[in-house]
């Protein structure tokens, strides 16, 4: 199914400006997507497309979808069924992986009961699996069937490993597979939740985010929660470790959230998201440190939400989310600056 997309939109020149004295790093700020809830934009191997997921009509949850890195030519390649989030290419550029639902039946999932916490969560729905497609949308072969949460996954394009997190183990862990499917090894085993993961583009590190729960009452509340399928996003940390998940040290302390971290194109940097400048608030905005944690940077100061940052494979570009401009609360667009 192929969606007409809206004319590139150029954000108005003031707001350049504004954009250049918070960062010196991005330019020529582009808007790609034009309403809707859009998230997790990634790129193809070539530069010239993205897949993202979003939620817009006539779909009640997200689903899958690619456009060229122009926001045209916007085509759904998921089922259409079920809830889908987590899209990334292939190394060939001819395949892509996703999680979904639409196993577990064809409606959206329901919403997690927020009523019951005493703190912001998400649901980790069971009946996420990853699954093989080709770019037009055609299912290959599922690759995970273990009973739970299997999602999140990206891909190292060198050596063709997938890393992603899975409630395998009866822990949100991450774990590793080849893109058949097979060799699937599980490489974090510390209690708490791991999640979106990315491998260094040589594969070499791997940067995530984490929470583990220290005191009884810490563990007691995660056991809970992880018991209702759902997670507190709330006091995430991001941690680094060699490719196959040995040597993992903790780089932020904020004790607010941080996630969406991904490594700069020369491997030394990383950037990602973070609230810890307006704690337990949905404002978030893009920074960058070193590979021990130092000399961190603030990149933007949009006074919103802009996370999953990622950068074109030519370096040139950095692709992120933000409610930039919104017309509605959660309205959520794709993008991309030019990275100086």
């Amino acid at each position: 199914m192929r969606i007409q997309a809206r004319r590139l939109v150029a954000i108005p020149w003031l707001a350049l400006v504004a954009l250049a004295q918070t960062s010196p790093h991005l330019a020529n700020l582009r808007q790609l997507t034009f309403g809707g809830q859009n998230a997790e934009a990634y790129w193809s191997p070539d530069g010239r497309r993205l897949i993202f997921q979003s939620t817009r009509e006539p779909y009640r949850c997200d689903q899958m979808f690619i456009m060229n890195a122009d926001g045209s030519d916007v085509r759904l390649v998921s089922t259409g069924k079920g809830r889908t989030t987590c899209g990334y290419f292939l190394a060939d550029g001819k395949h892509i992986i996703y999680s979904s639902t639409h196993e577990g039946g064809a409606e959206c999932p329901p919403p997690p009961d927020r009523s019951q916490s005493k703190v912001y969560v998400w649901a980790i729905y069971p009946d996420y699996d990853i699954y093989l497609a080709t770019e037009d949308g055609r299912l290959v072969k599922k690759l995970t069937d273990t009973p739970g949460y299997d999602a999140e996954a990206t891909v190292c394009w060198k050596t063709g490993k997938i890393v992603y997190t899975s409630l395998a183990s009866g822990d949100l862990d991450l774990w590793v597979m080849n893109t058949d499917g097979s060799g699937k090894r599980q490489i974090t085993k510390r209690l708490g939740y791991d999640g979106g993961a990315v491998f260094s583009r040589d594969g070499s590190k791997l940067v995530w985010r984490a929470h583990y729960p220290q005191e009884p009452a810490a563990v007691t509340e995660y056991k809970q929660l992880l018991a209702r399928n759902l997670v507190a996003p709330s006091r995430m940390e991001i941690f680094l470790a060699d490719g196959e998940g040995r040597n993992p040290r903790q780089l932020t302390r904020f004790g607010c959230a941080a996630f969406a971290p991904t490594f700069t194109p020369d491997g030394k940097k990383i950037v990602f998201a973070s609230n810890h400048h307006a704690c337990d608030t949905r404002n978030f905005e893009l920074y960058m440190m070193n590979l021990d944690g130092t000399g961190l940077e603030r990149l933007t100061n949009f006074g919103g939400f802009v996370s999953f940052p990622e950068f074109s494979p030519d370096g040139k570009y950095l692709v992120f989310v933000s409610d930039y401009g919104a017309k509605s609360r959660f309205e959520f667009n794709i993008f991309v600056a030019e990275w100086k």
